[in-house]
């Protein structure tokens, strides 16, 4: 288990102090696949190099199983880092080195025997789908399998954590997609703890289990993946979900809604994964004789649910029977929020 407790870092400039991380609490459970959001400058790189110590935070505690790690010695803490694996947005390949040669130098560092080395990288090759390829130099290859590369020496000791700033930030959609189910089959085969940095939505969507939403070096927001995109309470955190749901709309949003659809009301009615299936709309227009048109509607997938949202339009009745309306589809466990 990683906990954070009161992390604070402020880099000194001559131009004024900059306050990077303020008062930062995290607890990130073993095995668990963990997201931290962020825009530009919110905090979210310095944090994942603090927890790793590549950088030293200016007061607080990194925790990791039970121990401080910030109070190790050089010696203990490059010990540590050995189970810490760690992928780059752009690769960090040896261009010098083959595929093999590139998994293999952790493993050369840490003074394993050659043959051992040789068995290990194997294994690995197969496990990120690079079979074929050992010979090959970074230059031979694309995108997605230069980040598959350094995946594979990410893994090369073992690590119980594996830390991943922007790993996918740099590839296409599709090459993304392929390196986000490799990294949940790794999670789920191997155990293994994985934080993920990032600015895209998309990626805590499809492989984070929860999620720490970072904004001028505080974390704003943290919680379940699909309980942050059912209820966004921060405007950071409703901002990044908009930006792929259509469930979240913003006041400005809202507003041209209801200058399009003058009459009635407006409800949005979000749908977890075991109603969503039902037909509830349709049950509910034939227990009432008010015209419901549908306006909008979309489904949302996280790595272990989903929710379906729609907005419709209530018309024909006073406010008693929009009232009861609601009420018809609370009843059916619907979440209903008047826009």
């Amino acid at each position: 288990m990683i906990e954070l407790r009161h992390i604070q870092k402020v880099f000194h400039t001559p131009k004024g102090d900059i306050h990077a991380c303020q008062d930062v609490n995290l607890t990130i459970q073993t095995g668990e696949i963990f997201g931290v959001i962020g825009y530009s400058g919110a905090g979210k790189s310095t944090l994942v190099r603090i927890i790793n110590q590549l950088e030293k935070q200016t007061s607080g505690e990194v925790m990791i199983d039970g121990e401080d790690i910030s109070l190790l010695n050089p010696k203990d803490l490059r010990k540590k880092r050995t189970k810490m694996g760690m992928i780059f947005q752009h690769f960090n390949l040896l261009w010098s080195r083959t595929v093999q040669k590139n998994i293999e130098l952790p493993l050369e560092i840490a003074g394993v025997d050659k043959e051992i080395r040789k068995k290990k990288t194997r294994e690995l090759i197969e496990l990120v789908g690079l079979q074929g390829r050992e010979n090959a130099y970074p230059s031979e290859l694309s995108g997605g399998q230069k980040q598959r590369v350094g995946i594979a020496r990410a893994l090369a000791n073992d690590p119980s954590l594996l830390l991943c700033d922007e790993a996918t930030s740099a590839l296409d959609p599709d090459t993304t997609e392929q390196i986000l189910d490799l990294l949940k089959d790794i999670n789920h085969k191997l155990g293994i703890t994985i934080i993920m940095i990032t600015h895209q939505m998309e990626v805590v969507q499809k492989i984070c289990h929860r999620v720490a939403v970072m904004s001028e070096g505080k974390v704003v927001e943290v919680g379940r993946v699909k309980d942050i995109f059912e209820h966004p309470q921060h405007t950071v955190t409703k901002r990044f979900v908009r930006d792929i749901s259509s469930k979240i709309d913003d006041d400005k949003q809202n507003e041209n809604l209801k200058k399009i659809y003058p009459n009635g009301i407006l409800l949005r009615l979000t749908f977890d994964e075991d109603i969503s299936r039902q037909p509830i709309v349709s049950r509910v227009m034939k227990e009432t004789t008010l015209d419901i048109s549908i306006v909008s509607g979309n489904l949302t997938n996280t790595i272990d649910s989903s929710f379906g949202v729609l907005i419709v339009n209530v018309l024909g009745g006073t406010k008693q029977d929009y009232e009861n309306i609601i009420q018809k589809f609370q009843d059916y466990h619907v979440i209903v929020e008047v826009i």
